[in-house]
């Protein structure tokens, strides 16, 4: 049983900065992508960010964030965080880690509504940024 377990959302001031962490415990195989999404109300989730797991290699980092966050290995297996500075009021959403196999990395730049066929999905954390 997988299960991705998110922390680190809240409240900010334009400009400033948020980490969030994401575990994927219960995630056995050796490859796989994690990554974070984001979603606003009445809109379609949007990728913000990829990770290859096992490779450790950054798949893709969205234009709209590309300079303002990057993507890392957590200290943890199977866990990595997202690093957000010079945060924007556009960047305010509800951010969501999810996990599934590599291809999910390759595929959902290319296929933004891809989201829909990842299996795993976190609560998700709220980011609000003023």
């Amino acid at each position: 049983h997988v299960q991705l377990v998110e922390s680190g959302g809240g409240s900010v001031q334009a400009a400033g900065s948020l980490s969030l962490p994401c575990a994927a415990r219960g995630y056995t195989q050796r490859s796989g992508c994690l990554a974070w999404f984001r979603q606003v109300p009445g809109k379609e989730r949007e990728a913000v960010a990829g990770m290859y797991i096992g490779g450790d290699i950054t798949a893709y980092v969205e234009d709209s964030v590309k300079g303002r966050f990057s993507i890392s290995r957590g200290n943890a297996t199977n866990t990595i965080v997202l690093q957000m500075n010079s945060l924007k009021p556009e960047d305010t959403a509800m951010y969501y880690c999810a996990a599934d196999r590599a291809v999910t990395c390759r595929e959902v730049p290319l296929r933004p509504a891809y989201y829909r066929y990842i299996n795993y999905w976190g609560q998700g954390t709220q980011v609000t940024v003023s």
